[in-house]
């Protein structure tokens, strides 16, 4: 079924057409009827091989609004006025720097400086994976800040959050503006359905790194969205149907030197999705 639905999307739109905003795109934002409850974006990762200049364009060109910094795009350890000035440039080139990650914080060094990086740049959500120990401090920063942790599951061979489960059942207690990043890619990775993670978890979820993989192992690895196993449109219906508000960023984890063609299609089969279902994204 997924691969009949990929099929038919390919065939009406073109994937990358309607990422890079053609006319696909036009016809398929006029017949949707309502706007998506999330919305898209993008993990700067992606373009890691690429300068924070080069990321914003890249971004923009395929339709999205929102991005999240890894450190390639603005380091943790520059001066805090640079990164003060790389948030308002960010934002004068039109696109919405909601948040950096993934940011390990090992110690509490890392935590004040991940704290310190997130207020000076403007962003309001850290994509984190900070030490069990420090979990105290990170909330204490938190209500501090108002900034939100979302800590991110690294699926197999992963040792302090492998699933979003083991995430949540460290930060249950805590204030509520720490929450989840599912890696929906890394959860299949482990045989889990992202669908149903979301849906068990999703009162603690901030943030979701969409992408798609080769494989439910260990062994799966990142391939352009709808030509991998997790079944997508089952995903989207869920995260529709629950309201889920926050952002739905692509990280696109293969082709690093040449990443903007998969990344198109893998955007733009996600937008197909949703336009089949009446929705604009």
């Amino acid at each position: 079924m997924r691969e009949s639905t990929r099929r038919g999307f390919l065939r009406g739109a073109g994937a990358a057409a309607v990422a890079l905003g053609g006319l696909g795109a036009t016809e398929t934002a006029n017949a949707a009827t309502k706007l998506a409850p999330f919305t898209l974006g993008m993990a700067s990762y992606t373009f890691r091989e690429f300068s924070r200049d080069e990321t914003v364009a890249m971004t923009k060109r395929m339709g999205l609004t929102r991005i999240a910094f890894k450190d390639f795009h603005l380091p943790l350890d520059v001066p805090l006025d640079v990164v003060r000035t790389a948030g308002e440039a960010t934002r004068a080139a039109g696109l919405d720097l909601y948040g950096c990650g993934v940011v390990y914080m090992r110690d509490e060094n890392q935590v004040n400086q991940a704290f310190d990086y997130a207020r000076a740049a403007g962003m309001r959500m850290i994509i984190g994976v900070p030490a069990h120990d420090l979990l105290p401090l990170v909330e204490r920063k938190v209500k501090e800040t108002g900034i939100s942790v979302a800590i991110h599951n690294h699926g197999p061979g992963d040792k302090v959050y492998p699933s979003p489960q083991s995430a949540y059942d460290r930060i249950r207690d805590l204030d509520p503006r720490i929450g989840l990043c599912v890696d929906i890619g890394h959860t299949a990775r482990l045989g889990e359905n992202p669908a149903e993670e979301f849906k068990k978890l999703r009162k603690r979820v901030l943030d979701i790194h969409i992408k798609d993989v080769s494989a439910a192992t260990a062994q799966g690895s990142t391939v352009e969205i709808g030509r991998g196993v997790i079944d997508i449109p089952e995903f989207l219906r869920t995260v529709v149907k629950y309201k889920y508000s926050g952002t739905m960023s692509l990280e696109y984890e293969k082709d690093g030197n040449d990443p903007l063609p998969g990344s198109a299609e893998s955007i733009g089969y996600i937008r197909g999705l949703l336009a089949g279902m009446g929705i604009s994204a």
